[in-house]
Order: C-alpha cells, then sequence, then structure tokens
C-alpha cells in the first residue's frame, strides 16, 4: 500500500466539515476488519483508510499544525501501513476487570513469540512477526502491532469460497480459535492483492 502522504489529510477545517461522515465509514470499515479470538483477544486489520483515521483523529485532538508533526504523525502510521504481500493488524488484551489487569496480562508472557498467532486456511497457517518493544522479561504491553507475510499459495486457497479461513491462538495460557467471516476474508484478498 502506498504511504501517506500530507496530500492524503484532509485540513482541520475540511476535516470537521466531514468528520462525521469519514467517522461513520471508518467504523463500518473497521467492523469488517475486526475480530475477536477467544474473550480476551480482538485483531484490526489495518489499511490505508483505518490508518489515515488515526492520523486525522490524532492530529485533530492534539491540535497539531506544524508540517514536521504531521509528519512524524504519518510516519509513525505507514510503519504500519501492510507493505506487498502482507496483512497487518493491532492486537489488543482487552480486559475489563481492573482488579486483574495486572494478573491477566502477566498471564500473557512470551504471547508475543514466534507461532503463537496464526492466521490459517485449510491445513495452512501464517504466523504473525510482532513488533519488537511491546514486552520486557517481567512485562507485557495490552496492545502490539503484528504482520503476517502471506505467501501466494495462500492467497490462492483464500480465495476459494468453500476454504476454511481462521485465526488461531495457542498460548501455554490462552488458546483460542475464531472463524473467519466473509466480509473480513473479503478485506484480507484486497488488501494481498492490492
Amino acid at each position: 500500500m502506498n504511504p501517506l502522504t500530507p496530500s492524503d489529510l484532509l485540513s482541520h477545517e475540511e476535516y470537521e466539515a466531514q468528520r462525521a461522515t469519514f467517522r461513520r465509514e471508518t467504523i463500518a470499515l473497521k467492523k469488517r476488519r475486526r475480530i475477536e479470538v477467544g474473550p480476551l483477544v480482538t485483531l484490526v486489520f489495518e489499511n490505508r483508510q483505518t490508518l489515515l483515521f488515526q492520523v486525522q483523529e490524532m492530529i485533530r485532538a492534539e491540535r497539531i499544525f506544524e508540517p514536521s508533526k504531521i509528519q512524524d504523525e504519518l510516519d509513525v502510521y505507514n510503519a504500519l501501513l501492510p507493505r506487498t504481500g502482507e496483512l497487518s493488524a493491532t492486537v489488543m488484551i482487552e480486559i475489563t476487570a481492573q482488579e486483574r489487569i495486572k494478573e491477566i496480562l502477566d498471564s500473557f508472557q512470551r504471547f508475543d513469540r514466534p507461532n503463537t498467532l496464526a492466521l490459517t486456511v485449510k491445513e495452512q497457517a501464517v504466523f504473525a512477526d510482532f513488533e519488537a518493544g511491546h514486552s520486557k522479561e517481567d512485562k507485557i504491553s495490552a496492545v502490539h502491532f503484528v504482520r503476517f507475510m502471506v505467501p501466494p499459495a495462500f492467497v490462492n486457497v483464500l480465495g476459494e469460497d468453500e476454504s476454511h479461513a481462521g485465526i488461531r491462538i495457542t498460548h501455554e495460557n490462552y488458546k483460542a480459535e475464531a472463524n473467519v467471516p466473509p466480509a473480513m476474508r473479503e478485506e484480507w484478498l484486497k488488501d494481498l492483492r492490492a
């Protein structure tokens, strides 16, 4: 996907005027790109529109006007764009019980290791590559960013209507699977064929 540039952004005034529509469209898009895997983990698969919305919202909330600071925001979010042959996602460990946050997060230690999070189609699996810096030996973040390098053979099978696609988490303290709905599968194919 092409990186986001300043020319992709609306001015503050334009964004305020169009924000309700832009927000509604992005929420509908994110609904097709969001999936719960078990009771605690949610993935949102990112693309240009989801990330453009986040940049616009950040610029709006922080009242950023300086071109160099706007470019800094673009650089941060461009790093999350999937590259050719990739899917990228934000992974959230969602804990609603405030008193259990530390306990539950501690149980997710080593979640960001290879072979923990996979996209599956028929007998094939593609494992997540976790962005570094979201965990330490004794602490793990509730939010991670991952990339999946998807080989052409996986894409071909994914494109077959009868093939079963899923997401699987295999961790010592958390095992879960989710079936990928047709709308999400279409979004993946759009990203992978772009």
